[in-house]
């Protein structure tokens, strides 16, 4: 007999469910129905879903629950629902990427992580809203906390779709800051990996030397529990290396050998930070300065990193025209005018000019690497403010591109509120490809806070 009402299931996290569903106290299929009832309720005002088939989503819940049944080992993953971004390819579900352009378009494959995924045993319950070809544009999606603010972008869907609690885990992705964005104006935890840590064969091709899988849940638990699914070697991504997988949940256990050392970085676009932001970090220095915390410093990177924004725009922009040509060409008209302004200024940027900003890439995290010799972690603002108002932006990503264009991994977490009770993200940064330490370095910071 179950123990809790298995019609507010979907407000467990995913690490809760599993356990509910390996003790025996909750079905997939109960799980995947309070799911859809919490849509049923919410898709109207929130528009998290750019596609949804319940019938689909029943039947792979009746066959995970069939096979767990039989005795057999199960994924980490098993019986779990998630929203996957409309720009990764599913075959079971259209994959239009955010544009009429593409409306209708059925993938023959799936992509990696989509198949690591379901080898896990998650249930793919649908597609994502994103905003046009994952840029600027935005769709129907509003924020849950405030339906006349924005929820961010470009993964909209996914992170709006965790925050209301229509699924406990999402997927997105990043190329300046489309994960870390939305998870700070939705209030929910978000994970940007390294650069190259989780494959993006399938996934809409915008700037291969920034594009970044990342993902959604609410708590750093789920957030974990998710990236150890996803984040295997795919020699299909050329961007990938051989490595052994990071253990972030293992690791992220794991007391912390000495008492985590921080640096407070106001980075060059400091000056576009709201004072809620300011205040905000303000007292999170001074809670962390009356907890265990060794070190706090606050200081500003170095002019060097005052290019860092521009060399973004040049690598960006100039991929983006590249990639997105055939839509230009056979579709032009059906492009926002922003999108074709962005395609036309990268049209301009020569070969040299693209390759010497690729090549700062190296330069700019070398000097981050200097950083965390000295520190475990950097804190800095996730946005510049709370979520704007209005649905015709999903915001400033000013925060986010530094640490997407030197490829580290980067969190948000949901610390902060304005004084209308809008979240505020704590961006979270950690040395590239020491993915599994920024998790534990997390996780003493929130315990940290907690015991105050």
């Amino acid at each position: 007999m179950s123990t809790f009402d298995t019609s507010t299931a979907n407000l467990l996290s995913a690490c809760e469910a599993r356990k509910a569903i390996d003790e025996g106290h909750l079905s997939s299929q109960e799980l995947v129905k309070a799911c859809f009832d919490r849509i049923d309720s919410l898709e109207e005002s929130i528009g998290a879903w750019s596609h949804l088939d319940k019938e689909l989503a029943m039947q792979q819940a009746r066959e995970a629950d069939e096979f767990r049944s039989r005795g057999l080992r199960v994924g980490a993953l098993h019986g779990l629902p998630i929203g996957i971004k409309d720009i990764i390819d599913t075959c079971d579900y259209p994959t239009e990427l955010g544009t009429v352009i593409h409306e209708g378009r059925k993938p023959s494959s799936n992509a990696t992580l989509v198949s690591l995924l379901k080898e896990a045993g998650a249930i793919i319950l649908g597609k994502t809203v994103t905003t046009e070809l994952a840029l600027l544009s935005p769709g129907k999606t509003s924020n849950p906390h405030n339906n006349e603010h924005t929820p961010g972008g470009s993964s909209s869907g996914s992170a709006a779709a965790v925050a209301s609690a229509m699924v406990p885990l999402a997927v997105g992705t990043q190329t300046n800051g489309s994960v870390i964005r939305p998870a700070s104006f939705c209030g929910i935890y978000g994970f940007k990996p390294s650069f190259g840590r989780i494959s993006r064969q399938g996934v809409l091709k915008q700037s291969p030397p920034l594009d970044t899988v990342g993902v959604f849940a609410r708590c750093l638990e789920d957030l974990a529990l998710i990236a150890d699914v996803v984040m295997r070697y795919d020699q299909q991504d050329e961007a990938m290396s051989p490595i052994a997988p990071p253990c972030i949940g293992s690791v992220m256990a794991e007391p912390v050998p000495v008492d985590p050392v921080f640096a407070f970085i106001r980075t060059p676009a400091w000056d576009k930070t709201e004072q809620v932001t300011k205040d905000g970090f303000r007292e999170l220095i001074e809670a962390l300065n009356e907890s265990k915390a060794k070190t706090i410093d606050i200081f500003d990177l170095p002019a060097q990193f005052d290019n860092i924004f521009e060399d973004h725009r040049v690598v960006m922009e100039a991929d983006i025209a590249r990639n997105f040509g055939k839509e230009y060409t056979c579709g032009k008209a059906e492009l926002s005018a922003e999108l074709r302004s962005m395609i036309e200024r990268g049209q301009k940027i020569t070969d040299e000019d693209y390759n010497a900003s690729v090549a700062t890439i190296a330069d700019y995290a070398s000097s981050l690497d200097e950083i965390f010799e000295l520190y475990d972690a950097v804190l800095t603002p996730a946005t510049p403010g709370p979520a704007p108002l209005g649905l015709h932006t999903t915001g400033d990503p000013v925060m986010n591109t530094i640490w997407t264009f030197c490829g580290t991994p980067t969190l948000n977490l949901p610390l902060l509120q304005s004084e209308e009770g809008l979240p505020l993200g704590v961006q979270l940064v950690g040395e590239k490809d020491d993915d599994a330490r920024l998790f534990r370095t997390a996780r003493w910071l929130l315990d940290s806070l907690n015991d105050l």
